[in-house]
């Protein structure tokens, strides 16, 4: 597992040091330019990725980037280019390289790269969590008053109302116990932010599997709690995530009840 998370680790800091280095273009004001300068962005660096990846796991498959459907059994590459396009199209520092290996429907491999950053995190089962090379463990225990979480809500929005409707209802219920309550860019990395105690929670309504398997492998690893939004133990295709540093977890999921 060590030659693969180095060999991930090595592909996404090739990736990310691409984006970095090429002046991102003007997105556009309209969706269809947005999604064509996206892709134009995007379609290079996710073909370097799967030529460095592709061969590493001879039975793995790649997911849909945008669609994501995993099979029950069998090893999948979940793979974000640029997790934080749109800031990234708009010059923000705020995106990363996720790379995640899924097997029978769980993570056994994750790297997110920040190239803005020059941090990396990785996680393996069984392995621990790291940044840059070192462990990183969750915030301590805390009041909840004094919390500072995060959140954001799944893509194609549209597609999922009554997660809409319940990032609402959180949101409005949250702030109000919380020191504050942010939205810092990619889904995948806020996650991995919680596992190393820059952030003492994070949750999301709706479907989000693309963007989270890479963190929810980090988080856990890195010793963090991570449920769905009943409390029961995140899975793929789970309606709703949390991820705390466990202390306050039991208090956030009656918050956001």
């Amino acid at each position: 597992m060590n030659a693969l998370l180095t060999a991930m680790t090595a592909a996404a800091r090739e990736a990310g040091a691409l984006l970095k280095d090429r002046p991102a273009p003007a997105p556009g004001r309209t969706m269809e330019t947005l999604r064509s300068t996206f892709a134009s962005v995007d379609e290079p660096v996710a073909a370097l990725l799967r030529e460095r990846l592709d061969g590493l796991v001879p039975d793995a498959v790649w997911a849909d980037e945008l669609d994501t459907e995993l099979p029950e059994t069998g090893a999948v590459w979940v793979v974000d280019a640029i997790d934080g396009a749109v800031q990234y199209l708009r010059g923000m520092p705020y995106w990363c390289v996720s790379l995640a290996l899924v097997r029978d429907r769980e993570p056994v491999a994750a790297v997110l790269h920040s190239a803005v950053l020059g941090e990396t995190y990785t996680a393996a089962p069984g392995e621990g969590a790291h940044r840059n090379g070192v462990p990183v463990v969750p915030a301590g225990e805390g009041e909840l008053a004094a919390a500072i979480v995060a959140t954001s809500q799944p893509p194609f929005p549209s597609g999922q109302p009554e997660a809409v409707a319940a990032a609402g209802r959180g949101l409005s219920a949250a702030v109000r116990e919380v020191a504050a309550v942010r939205n810092l860019g990619p889904v995948s990395w806020q996650v991995a932010d919680v596992a190393a105690g820059r952030l003492d929670a994070f949750w999301e309504y709706g479907r989000d599997d693309a963007n989270l398997l890479a963190g929810a492998l980090i988080a856990r690893e890195a010793g963090a709690v991570v449920t769905d939004m009943a409390g029961r133990p995140w899975r793929a295709g789970a309606e709703g995530f949390l991820v705390s540093s466990g202390a306050l977890h039991g208090e956030l999921l009656r918050v956001l009840a």
